[in-house]
């Protein structure tokens, strides 16, 4: 390793095409080692890495890279490439509309641009040093898949575990599709809040014309006056006294003029707006369970494009015909007050439009009556942090729908499904049949010989990614079906590990939880581990607010380890602040690294031998070294991941470089015999192991100096299949009492030649108490030298300097 500084571009270049030439992160089938398997969340192809993705995935590959040194790793590589985002990608690129193409033409659309994006979006992972087995990869629209997701729809529905039915659905207007509670996203958005006059007849029964000295205000406030032509009923609290004499009795709605029923029930409450509800079909879901309670008939005034179907704001789009109608309540005087407010609303997190309530028939997962299963199911999973199973808890008790699975898109997984419309009867393809789209297959009813009508929706996308761990399992079970259960496969369902950011504990971990049950009737993984996002300057990064930080561009200033580094800095499950200063920080790590690698092998001709009996010093040194090994496998083992980053760190920097190293440099330079041998041997198993313990965070300067360096000497082809540090049992000694006195008092030592402003190498005088000469009386000779010591007196701690 000749050079001064890490030319990291050089580097990783020259270290990726070693590892991809060799191998190195090869699953092999036929080692007897224990199989440590990982579920990867699979990106959304996306065209290019944020830095959402290099944070977290960098998180993942520091649990693979440890785990692969002491156990048989299965890191297959998927590309979420399913459903909607690949629609709205290919719809971008392309500069077309999918709704305005054929299915067929618009899936080879979609397919044609994924095979020319995803090489480029795989490299991604490979620069920042990802170590999955790429050759055992998937995509969640390849064939594979398509087979393996239509065979889970008719497993559970052949369980009846799976329904269809026609009911108000959430809906998002613009992707023109249902969507599932869980794609849901709060977002603040600010609103008009009117307080609208309904009308009354004081002397019972509608107002007619020319009546109005009859006419009653009845006050009602609402945010969505789009909804007025969709009013079915006044709802009142029976305990409102404001309000009793009103029940039973009709109200006309404003502008509108339908007649609507006053009813009774305590969903109103008394306290916000004039204590008086309007339910209306359907605003919400209290709207959908009020209208079913009272078995009221829906009045539907919107389309599936968004626009209203109504009077005068026929084909106006949602919120174009919501300025309209309170131009003209306010024309008609039927606004009695209005406000500017702030609220939260829940939004499609695919595109940000709020969503609505539409009735469809749609295809659902049961999950309700699950809720106490599913929450047990959660609690056998060990997360990482542990707090983060009270987020999926919450998820669960807060559920008010089943899973609603089908889609109405072209670029999706077909549902399997024909019905026969004469029969009624649902038709099933076979399995050998699978993968296959209804829409190109021809179906006969087997009752009646009536040509049955194919199903058009496509399958959810999480209904796909929920069978991540049998995709993944299939890959390499090559003859195994994931739901035969007469075979035993390679990978077993739990897999080891998986690891996510919290904002999908909601989707992709409760729906795998979900096939995992209704399939296995196990736990997905043992393992959960859940990250954080990256943030700049407190807000989490977005491109609308033009805070994004590209990775590619911080790998290009600082490298691949450096931003690692800065990957691992953060406490597991918390969100982090993106702060330059800790890539300076990982780039001055890896030149001292370097430096420090440097040093040992100018004065190493050779793998030193053990000697018969290492040097007091040294085998100190080599006993603080154990320590710190087991802590950090121990930090590695319950995915602690920074604690073991700045165990190392903290090692390197302070016991070895500034301390070690100095210390041993006199015997190095001139010592003979054992004392040379002993220091000569400490310096290389020390940084050997010191490589090993930080190699799963900082992976291409750990493999460069195992290259330049180790390769000759150790039997591994790779510093990442090699074996993790072993140590003996730690004696119960003072040996760290020892070593802490030594470095306190060197750094003392140091400080106060600083504060002389005098240089390290000045002669002194030492003063030092007894007991720590006592302490120091085997090493005492090594604190000499590096700190210049000419004589040692006995007494209070002081350094006098020799003119």
């Amino acid at each position: 390793m000749a050079k001064q500084h890490f030319d990291f571009k050089e580097i990783e270049s020259k270290i990726l095409k070693f590892w991809e030439k060799e191998k190195i992160y090869k699953f092999d089938s036929k080692n007897k080692k224990k199989i440590y398997s990982i579920d990867t969340p699979p990106p959304t192809v996306s065209g290019k890495m944020h830095i959402g993705h290099a944070f977290q995935y960098s998180q993942q590959d520091f649990i693979a890279r440890f785990w692969r040194m002491k156990e048989n790793i299965f890191y297959p590589f998927g590309t979420d490439d399913n459903g909607l985002p690949t629609e709205r990608l290919v719809e971008r690129l392309k500069n077309v509309k999918s709704k305005d193409m054929s299915r067929d033409k618009f899936i080879k659309l979609c397919l044609n641009t994924l095979k020319e994006i995803t090489p480029d979006f795989i490299q991604d992972w490979k620069n920042l040093g990802i170590s999955c087995d790429y050759n055992i990869n998937y995509s969640t629209i390849d064939e594979n898949s398509r087979k393996l997701s239509q065979e889970s729809f008719i497993e559970l529905y052949k369980k009846e575990l799976i329904y269809r039915k026609d009911f108000p659905t959430i809906y998002c207007p613009e992707c023109q599709t249902a969507v599932a509670q869980a794609e849901l996203e709060d977002k603040e958005l600010p609103s008009s809040f009117s307080t609208l006059k309904f009308k009354i007849n004081t002397l019972g029964g509608i107002p007619k014309e020319g009546a109005q000295a009859n006419e009653k205000d009845l006050l009602i406030a609402t945010t969505r006056p789009e909804l007025l032509g969709a009013c079915v009923a006044v709802f009142v609290n029976p305990k409102d006294k404001r309000y009793k004499n009103l029940i039973g009795k009709k109200a006309k709605v404003p502008l509108f003029n339908q007649e609507v029923p006053i009813i009774s029930d305590i969903s109103a409450d008394l306290e916000k707006g004039t204590g008086v509800l309007m339910v209306c079909s359907y605003g919400d879901k209290y709207d959908v369970d009020a209208i079913n309670k009272h078995k009221l008939k829906s009045r539907i005034v919107f389309n599936k494009n968004g626009t209203l179907n109504i009077s005068n704001y026929k084909g106006m789009k949602i919120k174009e015909a919501r300025k309209k109608i309170l131009k003209d309540l306010k024309g008609k005087n039927l606004i009695k007050d209005q406000k500017q407010i702030s609220h939260v609303v829940n939004v499609h997190d695919k595109c940000g439009t709020e969503i609505e309530f539409f009735p469809t028939e749609q295809w659902f997962i049961k999950i309700l009556d699950k809720k106490k299963k599913l929450i047990e199911q959660g609690r056998k999973v060990k997360w990482h942090p542990e707090f983060m199973r009270k987020r999926y808890e919450n998820w669960v008790n807060g559920l008010e729908w089943d899973w609603s699975i089908s889609r109405e898109r072209h670029f999706g997984i077909p549902i399997p499904v024909w019905e026969c419309l004469e029969c009624n009867k649902i038709i099933l393809p076979k399995e050998k049949e699978l993968p296959i789209d209804p829409l190109q297959i021809k179906k006969k009813c087997p009752k009646c010989g009536e040509i049955a009508t194919p199903e058009i929706k496509v399958l959810d996308t999480w209904a796909t990614s929920s069978i991540s761990p049998q995709i993944a399992s299939s890959l390499i079970n090559h003859s195994h079906d994931p739901f035969d259960k007469s075979k035993v496969p390679k990978i077993k369902i739990p897999f080891s590990f998986r690891n996510n950011a919290h904002d999908i504990i909601r989707t992709w971990d409760f729906y795998t939880i979900v096939k995992s049950l209704y399939h296995e009737n196990k736990i997905p993984w043992e393992n959960m581990m859940v990250s954080g996002f990256v943030t700049l300057k407190g807000e989490k990064m977005s491109k609308s607010k033009g805070n994004v930080i590209d990775p590619k561009e911080i790998m290009e200033k600082y490298g691949s380890d450096a931003l690692r580094f800065w990957a691992a800095s953060s406490k597991l499950g918390e969100d982090t602040d993106y702060q330059e200063k800790e890539l300076v920080a990982g780039k001055k790590l890896v030149n001292k690294i370097l430096n420090a690698s440097k040093f040992v092998f100018m004065n190493l001709e050779n793998k030193p031998k053990k000697p018969k009996k290492l040097e007091k010093l040294d085998d100190l040194f080599l006993k603080r070294l154990d320590r710190i090994v087991k802590n950090v496998t121990w930090r590695f083992e319950t995915y602690e991941y920074s604690k073991a980053k700045l165990d190392v760190e903290n090692f390197f920097w302070h016991d070895f470089a500034d301390n070690y190293l100095e210390i041993v440099k006199k015997r190095i330079y001139q010592g003979k015999g054992n004392k040379k041998l002993s220091a000569q041997y400490t310096l290389y198993k020390s940084l050997l192991t010191i490589l090993k313990m930080i190699s799963p965070i900082m992976p291409f300067v750990t493999e460069e100096i195992y290259q330049e360096h180790f390769k000759k000497t150790e039997k591994e082809k790779s510093i990442h299949i090699s074996r993790w540090p072993k140590i003996k049992d730690l004696e119960k000694d003072n040996y760290e009492k020892t070593f802490g006195v030594l470095i306190d008092r060197l750094t003392r030592i140091r400080t106060e030649k600083t504060k002389a402003q005098k240089p390290m190498n000045s002669e002194i005088i030492l003063t030092l108490e007894e007991k720590d000469q006592e302490k120091l009386k085997e090493v005492i000779e090594d604190l000499k030298d590096v700190m210049n010591i000419k004589e040692i007196k006995e007494g209070e701690f002081k350094v006098e300097f020799i003119k």
